[in-house]
């Protein structure tokens, strides 16, 4: 067991950035085995870094994910069962009292910036300026039009670019490209402090907006993976500017990167239906099976922790908080944090996991018609959710129990074999919140 990490004097603290993926499947990274993918710069960090292959999003969708991440408790505790407002004034926010990354760093002198989507709360007392933002970027909603910035999927269309809660306007200007440009300017002038970004892609989310040169080069892929790699390889290009810009600025070693997506790849009709894998998974976005939330997880700082190996230990979203925390010799809000720090395993493959004697737990709604799932050790039984694998409407799966080491595509329902398993397991999501 590698010695435990002293907390660090602020002058010589690491930048941290977080970067979340939006409805990237759980294959889809070459370094997770994807063959028909360009993700070079991607799969760069994995090998500048660790990688996990059990790594387990807070939610399968949108708003409760990032809630979950960002606070480091359970989506529902932190007061996001669903997916928030992507219109203004529209209901649904992080609570303003919770504690979120960006508040947890502000506080041990960070400086902290929102560069992307936000998705959790489009009113000013739940904007990013009131989560601990310093500097925020991007677009208060679910999902934008790229090169419009416009929101068309609900009510009106509406412009939704904002800079520091002033509506900003780049028509034509592809987003990524904003992102990474926003960015480079934030570092550039912080290059001398600690600094917090937590940089929230709305790739590859629908809609699929990909460069012609890549969707050149994929056009011998099928309909819709071709628009979907596409989007990926433009989105992997963007983060390779990020990180050269990082490079130039001479801050790599200081800085440590997370990477993650938040849900698994969307089947909606304005996915087309598809084009995301979740490789020997079952489900996708919005459903607990393994589709929906197992994901591609990696986190990198060359010369502080290990480079290029792969951790089988079961990780989740709420862990980054707590594990960036001990990393960067921050204090931890006060709040009852769900996550717990995975920097043992990080830096020993042989640790046991933080969640080794521990139950993980998933919930999207509230009341008798919530969708939750729990799993403690290789067990995992889903009380309620959909198999959204196709992306057809199909009747909610109840009490579906499954061993992971020995099923870990799901197949085979073991509930009626094992009573007793999914009366304990029933037990342990009933008090989940106690």
């Amino acid at each position: 067991m590698a010695a435990a990490v002293p907390l660090l004097a602020a002058s010589v603290r690491p930048n941290v950035i977080v970067i979340l993926a939006d409805d990237q499947g759980s294959a889809d990274l070459g370094c997770y085995g994807a063959t028909d993918l360009h993700t070079p710069h991607t799969d760069a960090l994995a090998a500048r870094g660790v990688r996990f292959t059990q790594f387990y999003a807070a939610a399968p969708v949108c708003s409760p994910s990032r809630a979950g991440l960002l606070t480091g408790r359970w989506p529902v505790r932190a007061g996001v069962p669903n997916n928030c407002a992507s219109y203004q004034g529209g209901r649904g926010a992080l609570p303003p009292e919770e504690v979120t990354m960006a508040e947890m760093f502000k506080a041990a002198g960070y400086v902290t910036a929102h560069i992307g989507k936000w998705h959790l709360g489009y009113t000013s007392e739940t904007a990013p300026g009131a989560q601990g933002f310093d500097h925020t970027f991007g677009h208060m909603g679910g999902c934008i039009d790229n090169f419009s910035h416009f929101f068309y999927w609900q009510g009106p269309n509406t412009h939704d670019l904002w800079r520091n809660g002033t509506e900003v306007h780049h028509g034509g200007e592809f987003f990524p490209d904003l992102m990474v440009r926003e960015a480079g300017q934030f570092m550039e002038r912080n290059r001398d402090r600690p600094f917090f970004i937590y940089y929230a892609l709305n790739t590859p989310h629908y809609p699929y907006q990909a460069d012609a040169k890549w969707l050149e080069h994929f056009k011998g892929l099928p309909c819709p993976r071709r628009l979907y790699a596409a989007f990926v390889a433009a989105q992997d290009e963007r983060l390779g500017k990020l990180f050269a810009k990082l490079d130039a600025l001479g801050l790599r070693e200081r800085t440590i990167i997370v990477f993650q997506s938040d849900n698994g790849h969307s089947t909606e009709e304005r996915a087309h239906f598809g084009g995301g894998s979740a490789g020997p998974y079952r489900g996708a976005k919005f459903s607990l099976f393994e589709g929906g939330i197992r994901l591609p997880a990696i986190i990198s700082w060359p010369g502080r922790l290990p480079q290029n190996e792969v951790r089988d230990q079961v990780g989740h979203a709420c862990d980054w908080l707590p594990t960036l925390a001990e990393l960067a010799g921050v204090k931890r809000p006060a709040a009852k944090l769900d996550g717990r720090s995975l920097l043992a395993v990080i830096r020993d493959a042989k640790a046991p996991g933080p969640h080794a004697d521990h139950a993980l737990h998933w919930q999207v709604g509230t009341g008798p018609d919530a969708d939750w799932a729990v799993r403690e050790g290789d067990w995992k039984l889903i009380g309620s959710t959909r198999d959204t694998t196709d992306g057809k409407q199909q009747p909610k799966v109840k009490f579906f129990l499954a061993d992971l080491k020995t099923d870990p595509g799901e197949k085979t329902n073991l509930a009626d074999r094992h009573p007793q398993i999914v009366a304990r397991l029933r037990k342990l999501h009933d008090h989940h919140l106690d």
